[in-house]
């Protein structure tokens, strides 16, 4: 079992920037790849980025968000993060941390992935 414990959410004006965190427990976050999500009022939950297992590895975004957020992980500390810059009014959810062994869970496979945090709260005004 993984457990995921997100923090870092918080209110910011348009423009702002937020760093997000995900520490894991209970399993060594290196055999996963890693992922973050996030849920609008009355939406769906969507996919904002992932990284693969390896520290500086390989990552992916949304388009929504390419060139604003960086997602990094750090093994050793069992945590990966989301660096959310030139934040707008739309990027405003419940930001999710997931885990997965198969990146393309992370990715496509949206029900498929093995473990997620709680959630934190990210609200960015006009």
């Amino acid at each position: 079992q993984v457990r995921l414990v997100e923090s870092g959410g918080g209110s910011v004006q348009a423009g702002g920037s937020l760093s997000l965190s995900c520490v894991a427990s209970g399993r060594t976050l290196s055999e996963y790849a890693m992922g973050w999500f996030r849920q609008a009022p009355g939406k769906e939950r969507e996919f904002v980025a992932a990284i693969k297992r390896r520290s500086g590895a390989s990552t992916l975004y949304a388009d929504s968000v390419k060139g604003r957020f960086t997602i990094s992980r750090d093994n050793a500390k069992n945590t990966v993060s989301l660096q959310m810059n030139s934040l707008k009014p739309e990027d405003t959810g419940v930001y999710y941390c997931a885990a997965d062994q198969v990146l393309h869970s992370i990715v496509a496979e949206i029900s498929d992935i093995d473990y997620w945090g709680e959630g934190t709260l990210v609200t960015v005004s006009s």
